[in-house]
């Protein structure tokens, strides 16, 4: 879900005839000037615009799990972000001064920065606010948009879902004003078996009301109905267990989570079988691998059950990969992180690279580590990192997709709007 977003996730807004308000991560964003000095406690070196609170939760969620104390600096900062209403925005560059109308704040860093402190026990006031405030900005359907108020989103439903359960509240007993639970907005966003792209996970429902396969949307969705978090361990239960339903797109009454689950998965696991990878296209480019959401759904078909379909992929993501995160930076290196996790890989040896030391060199020095997660100097390489792009999605790209399509709100952390294919 995930540079989710993946995730991951941050959104474009483009309505044509209203205001236009980019919110993604910024490919090639302006790097850091010495007129625009961003703050030190911050992971990555360029533009955190639109991306800051996302970067930051995953940098901060990623060190948690493979034993790392992230800098007191860094996790003050995130919490740092919080309105006073308990929501989070991409990015407020002077958090002293207060929210008001006019701050973006939205569910994905909202979602994003609720797992990262619950990991990391900060105070029961900041995250009893951040799940009070997804719980008040939930859509009568039962699931979220990117923004409150906007339609809702796979992505955006099961990075909250996810949120959720780290902050010990069980999805099935958050009911809409309709009485209707988030799991009953993603199983209505799963694609029939008897259409293309059966058993997959749209990412919003078309014009029409139609259900498109999007790769992204169903690795975050097979975690969202399994009720898991962007670092979701590997099902060891489950794991390897054929049945007839991890085997077959299952469809009929009833429909439950656990079924949508499976058809995800095995959509997931059909995407990458052939090449170890996802591809994204844009219009008039050739297709082009899609790093990001590979990890994702490594993470996903891990937590899922089917660890043996993540070989490909991940060895895939061993070999290529490494260039895709140097360039993307900290939220690149913790979606590599999940998915080493997911398939109880050594991140510390990934590829032959180091992912928890190069994490860590893109932002302050780690209150607690061992020799592998020191920074490689004094500066914590935040210097070498200065031609990060923090997430691999074109700001301008996206912009201009949403000016051209029309398509409205919501595209999210790695392309999760762009057309993927197997």
């Amino acid at each position: 879900m995930f540079v989710r977003r993946s995730a991951a996730v941050l959104a474009a807004t483009a309505v044509i005839g209203t205001a236009f308000a980019p919110a993604a991560l910024a490919d090639e964003s302006p790097g850091a000037t010495p007129s625009q000095a961003f703050p030190s406690a911050l992971y990555g070196s360029t533009d955190p615009t639109y991306d800051g609170v996302w970067r930051q939760s995953l940098a901060l969620l990623a060190q948690d799990t493979v034993g790392v104390k992230p800098a007191k600096q860094a996790v003050d900062w995130l919490a740092g972000q919080q309105c006073e209403s308990g929501a989070f925005a991409a990015y407020r560059p002077d958090p002293s001064a207060k929210c008001d109308a006019k701050t973006k704040v939205d569910t994905n860093s909202t979602a994003a920065a609720l797992q990262a402190l619950e990991a990391l026990d900060a105070s029961d006031a900041v995250t009893g606010a951040a799940v009070k405030w997804l719980k008040s900005v939930q859509n009568k359907d039962g699931g979220w948009g990117y923004f409150p108020g906007t339609p809702s989103d796979t992505n955006s439903t099961s990075v909250v879902i996810g949120a959720l359960d780290a902050g010990d509240t069980d999805a099935k007993d958050v009911p809409s004003k309709d009485d209707r639970t988030p799991y009953d907005a993603l199983l209505g966003l799963s694609v029939p078996c008897d259409e293309t792209g059966g058993g997959a996970f749209a990412f919003q429902p078309d014009k029409k009301g139609k259900l498109a396969a999007n790769a992204d949307a169903t690795a975050a969705g097979v975690l969202g109905v399994l009720g898991e978090g962007l670092d979701a361990d590997p099902d060891e239960d489950g794991a390897d267990k054929a049945s007839p339903k991890a085997s077959q797109c299952v469809g009929g009454h009833p429909f439950t989570v656990e079924d949508a689950a499976a058809n995800g998965a095995l959509y997931l696991a059909g995407a990458v079988a052939k090449n170890g990878y996802l591809k994204s296209s844009l219009p008039g480019a050739e297709d082009q691998p899609d790093y990001g959401n590979t990890a994702d759904t490594v993470v996903a078909l891990a937590a899922a059950g089917r660890t043996a379909d993540t070989g490909k992929p991940l060895a895939w993501l061993e070999k290529n990969s490494g260039t895709w995160a140097a360039k993307s930076g900290p939220a690149a290196y913790a979606q590599l992180i999940f998915a080493a996790n997911a398939t109880g890989t050594d991140p510390r040896a990934f590829g032959g690279a180091d992912l928890v030391k190069q994490l860590g060199a893109t932002g302050p020095a780690a209150a607690s580590s061992d020799a592998s997660t020191a920074p490689a100097d004094d500066k914590n390489d935040k210097d070498a990192a200065s031609d990060e792009d923090d997430g691999g999605v074109s700001l301008w790209w996206i912009i201009g997709v949403g000016l051209v399509g029309g398509i409205g709100i919501g595209f999210l952390l790695s392309g999760r709007n762009k057309k993927q294919q197997p």
